[in-house]
């Protein structure tokens, strides 16, 4: 959906910046990259380092940076939505209304987007922007500290030292989906979306998984705790 996206703006001063957020690696990522062949720029972030800068707690997520550099939107959730958590637990699959309505919402967020470059619409003022954007606290500095900590020594066969910072990342911002996943994922190739993940998401009640972007419209599930 964003080389579409890219195609249909590629010539109006526009262009996408992907970001995979992956401690294992680039070429744990390299191969969905080289499959989706993108004409825009994709980059490889072990270390989770746009996440810090920009206080990303979880993905899809993204920023709108317009020409001159400035922030328009701050982090927000590029269109996905929490009909997912509908999921049936068994055939891992949603029903045929909750598929059409996630479409709906991508759909709907890349409109936004189009018309963001192409009009201006959606932009917020600056005084707006930087209001909205997630703040640091020295909790959350020294979370990313231990989480690129505990990374470094997980790829140098310190595995035990590497779980024990990244837990500690965790306890210190618990709302990084980002830390949490990647953890998991270094423990144990396929946690992150295991029981352990979705316990997780339960305990979340009413809270979204994915809080929508603040734009008018934006379609979401009116309940999805189960």
């Amino acid at each position: 959906m964003w080389q579409q996206l890219f195609d249909s703006l590629k010539d109006c001063n526009f262009m996408i910046v992907a970001v995979a957020e992956d401690s294992r690696g680039a070429e744990q990522v390299r191969p969905w990259i080289e499959q989706a062949k993108p004409t825009y720029w994709s980059l490889i972030d072990p270390e989770h380092r746009v996440a810090s800068l920009y206080g990303m707690v979880n993905v899809p997520r993204a920023v709108w940076i317009d020409e001159e550099g400035r922030i328009v939107r701050p982090p927000e959730t590029a269109g996905s939505t929490d009909h997912f958590r509908r999921m049936d637990p068994q055939t891992q699959t949603m029903s045929p209304e909750d598929q059409a309505a996630r479409h709906k919402g991508r759909s709907f967020y890349l409109d936004a987007v189009r018309e963001w470059v192409l009009t201006g619409r959606h932009a917020l003022a600056a005084d707006e922007a930087r209001s909205k954007l997630p703040r640091m606290t020295p909790e959350i500095a020294l979370a990313h500290a231990h989480f690129r900590l505990g990374a470094w020594l997980k790829r140098h066969d310190r595995p035990e030292e590497g779980a024990r910072h990244m837990a500690e990342a965790s306890r210190l911002h618990p709302e990084s989906w980002n830390m949490w996943r990647q953890a998991a994922d270094l423990n144990e190739a396929g946690l992150a979306a295991g029981p352990a993940f979705w316990e997780r998401v339960h305990a979340l009640g009413d809270k979204p998984y994915h809080p929508p972007p603040d734009l008018p419209g934006f379609p979401g599930p009116s309940k999805v705790a189960r």
